[in-house]
């Protein structure tokens, strides 16, 4: 059950992605985002409300948000806002600035670092197939960088590539962290109230480095795709935090099968944005798929 959930996860995000991407295109970031934690938060607030003034309403649903435990419960919601957040911001940047065919793979190495991750931090070892879909994401982020010279973009020196990586290995950390906090606290609990706080962090955010340059930057104009960002988005971590909370739940097999979402993101680069260079990009897709394929065999 929870491997089709993950299967679902992935869709969505695909979904997402795309939408991200054309909501950025020719626009302010920083604003994008700011309102892609406001319709979130607001999806979440009623189901909170509702909750813990007429619980009878959710009680046997999904959608039911306990009534927490104070500071000693928030404070872990809290780090895992930060952690998004940092990540959101960085990953955001760097797909205004880049092809969703360049980042869609390189956001697909993601469970190559939760393995990592999860060698160093819980002490696993790396079976056979792990480590040849470790050395496959290598070989195809390789080539990714080769795809990236013919347009342009070199890796080594291209900062909104750093942002993307940076913005992966953030969200490999969100991760570990979040299969961390499935086994201590509930679901709906973890996804309502960190959205509530990333709204927050991003209202001063936007208060303190958007408003007073707002007018230098690049300016921001309204987009419809930016509702069904948080929509998407919403619905994908839903599904995603409902497949971690099973007890044989496996986050390694989980994040393998969200990064999936590169399928998606990629079609629609090559269909709806008509992004370049599609031939040598494919045969890196496929790389990553490889790799992903026997991650699945070593984790399973």
């Amino acid at each position: 059950m929870w491997l089709l959930l993950a299967f679902c996860s992935a869709a969505l995000l695909g979904f997402y992605d795309v939408f991200k991407k054309k909501s950025l295109v020719n626009n302010a970031v920083l604003p994008v985002l700011g309102l892609n934690t406001l319709f979130s938060s607001l999806i979440f607030l009623p189901l909170i409300l509702i909750s813990h003034f007429r619980p009878e309403l959710l009680q046997d649903t999904l959608f039911f948000v306990p009534d927490t435990g104070g500071w000693e419960v928030h404070k872990f919601i809290l780090l895992k806002s930060l952690i998004v957040l940092s990540s959101w911001v960085l990953g955001y940047f760097g797909m205004k600035h880049l092809p969703l065919t360049l980042v869609g793979p390189i956001n697909a190495t993601r469970p190559v670092m939760t393995l990592v991750g999860a060698l160093l931090i819980f002490g696993e070892r790396l079976n056979l197939y792990q480590w040849i879909g470790v050395l496959m994401a290598i070989l195809s982020f390789f080539m990714l960088s080769r795809s990236g010279k013919k347009e342009g973009i070199d890796f080594t020196h291209n900062r909104w590539i750093w942002f993307i990586i940076l913005a992966a290995v953030l969200g490999a950390a969100s991760g570990l962290y979040d299969k961390y906090l499935m086994g201590k606290f509930n679901n709906m609990v973890i996804q309502s109230w960190y959205n509530i706080y990333q709204l927050f962090i991003m209202g001063g955010v936007l208060l303190m480095l958007w408003l007073p340059k707002r007018k230098t930057t690049t300016p921001f104009h309204w987009s419809w795709c930016i509702i069904l960002i948080s929509i998407f988005l919403s619905a994908a971590d839903f599904v995603y935090f409902y497949a971690l909370s099973m007890e044989d739940s496996m986050i390694s097999i989980v994040s393998m099968v969200r990064r999936g979402s590169v399928v998606v993101s990629f079609l629609f680069g090559a269909l709806i944005f008509r992004e370049k260079n599609m031939k040598s990009k494919a045969i890196d897709l496929v790389l990553v798929l490889i790799g992903m394929f026997f991650l699945y065999l070593g984790s399973r």
